[in-house]
């Protein structure tokens, strides 16, 4: 096993380069996110992801399996770092840090290299910018059962910190692919999996459209703007949610969780 190096200052390089990943460009550059807290490290190496390097504070750890994720970890020959709390502290991105950290390599695949069961059920969501509303949505994937999540647009960074801890780690045992809305439709097309594209003046409920049979995607967009006019052009079907008070429009999660648990329950009748 390699040797626990220490960290004591907040101005160490390593401290100042992890922090620099908090950026998008820099992740893109370096081919590396963060990843933070117990959680979401424990569900990514349970799932077999390999990380790069960990950093650790004992002073901070609030889960009492902690030090044991850690020495796991460790056997791994994973570079370990541990830290003093004001290091820590310094690259954390947590009001309430629980003293775990790690550098990982970028999540998210081609569309090419997907594998997919027959008749998949998958979530589309575009051009999405909370990093709450990702996280969200992957959690939701992964509770109905979808079997990818496929995010095109360019208002949308998988590997931001934040949509890693929203979606409490899913992003690691849930497929997840980043492609344009191009490509997504030429593949939906040529893989025969039907569109169904949420749009706010879409005549069919979502509840009137048969959703057993064969592949399908459910496609959502940010509530602001919607889905690009290309969805509402080329998707196999169109619905709608009803809206029966004076807002116009839910949040994005909602709208996904509540279309995906219709498709659940048709599917699974």
């Amino acid at each position: 096993m390699k040797p626990i190096q220490s960290i004591e200052s907040p101005q160490n390089p390593r401290i100042k380069s992890a922090l620099r990943l908090r950026k998008k460009k820099e992740r893109e550059n370096n081919k590396q996110t963060l990843v933070e807290g117990f959680r979401e490290i424990q569900r990514a190496a349970q799932n077999g992801w390999l990380f790069d390097e960990l950093y650790f504070c004992p002073e901070l750890f609030i889960d009492p399996k902690s030090q044991a994720l850690v020495d796991q970890l460790h056997q791994t020959n994973l570079p370990l770092f541990q830290c003093s709390p004001a290091a820590f502290k310094k690259i954390s991105y947590r009001d309430t840090p629980d003293g775990l950290l790690a550098r990982s390599p970028l999540v998210g695949k081609p569309l090419e290299k997907l594998s997919l069961p027959p008749a998949p059920l998958l979530l589309i969501a575009e051009n999405l910018e909370k990093p709450g509303n990702l996280g969200t949505l992957l959690r939701t994937a992964d509770a109905t059962g979808v079997d990818a999540v496929i995010v095109c647009g360019n208002k949308t960074d998988i590997n931001n910190p934040n949509v890693i801890r929203a979606s409490i780690g899913t992003l690691f045992f849930i497929p997840v692919v980043e492609a344009s809305t191009k490509e997504v439709l030429e593949w939906l097309n040529a893989n025969k999996i039907r569109s169904i594209a949420a749009l706010p003046d879409a005549a069919t409920l979502y509840t009137d459209l048969d959703l057993k049979d064969g592949g399908i995607a459910i496609v959502v967009g940010a509530e602001d703007t919607g889905l690009e006019p290309i969805w509402k052009q080329q998707a196999t079907h169109h619905v709608s949610i009803p809206m029966l008070g004076k807002n116009d429009s839910l949040n994005v999660a909602t709208a996904a969780a509540i279309l995906l648990y219709e498709a659940l329950r048709q599917r699974n009748k």
